[in-house]
């Protein structure tokens, strides 16, 4: 293992296609912050629950947020431990039999606790890093967090500790004695495409700097 690696822990090391487990960070890394979505669980009331969120990463800080009277969060906030899963769908891989039918993904997965963030200050820088993430430059163009909107909104950060990703990529593997049946096999790649921006219905363009009539 690599000095760049994660340590493997009892709850990260993959058992069932561990020829497919990175703890590479870079890799790690990528995978995380390409992302957008990620899902979070923990276990509320003796139930597991589950929640799809955005997150964003600083060094080796995961980062979500949500309402401060969400369940799901204040559990996490008051000790529950969380697993977090991000993933990515690159295909789907098409094979000659029904049970080598697979999927080609990336994806992450993180185990621990969460701390919340209750300085103003730090929420704030919390918040730029995330709007940047989602469009480069974008903070400085909007109205920024009041103190009442900082207030009403959880910051939980996780250290990235316990943590593994989990790679399939390339074409499907069959039973040798299917390789000779008369059927289409390969992948179906699968990419995320942004189209046209579209305007809100209240946009008014005169507003916006160099407007043109659209």
């Amino acid at each position: 293992m690599s000095t760049t690696d994660y340590d493997i822990h009892p709850r990260t090391k993959l058992v069932r296609g561990h020829n497919r487990a990175s703890y590479d960070r870079e890799t790690v890394h990528r995978i995380i912050d390409e992302a957008l979505i990620c899902h979070v669980s923990t276990v509320l009331d003796g139930r597991p629950v589950m929640i799809p969120t955005a997150h964003w990463r600083m060094g080796e800080q995961f980062y979500i947020h949500g309402a401060s009277k969400n369940r799901v969060l204040a559990a996490i906030a008051n000790g529950a431990d969380a697993c977090i899963c991000v993933t990515h769908l690159d295909g789907l891989v098409m094979a000659r039999s029904a049970f080598h039918h697979s999927a080609n993904y990336r994806s992450v997965v993180i185990y621990g606790k969460g701390r919340v963030m209750d300085d103003p200050n730090a929420k704030m820088e919390q918040s730029r890093l995330f709007v940047e993430k989602l469009a480069q430059g974008r903070w400085d163009q909007i109205r920024q967090p009041s103190k009442q909107e900082l207030k009403a909104t959880m910051f939980l950060e996780f250290d990235m500790e316990e943590v593994s990703a989990k790679i399939r990529s390339g074409d499907p593997v069959d039973d040798e004695e299917d390789y000779t049946l008369p059927v289409w096999a390969g992948v179906l790649p699968c990419r995320t495409v942004w189209d046209a921006p579209i305007d809100d219905s209240r946009l008014d363009r005169s507003l916006l700097p160099n407007a043109t009539p659209a």
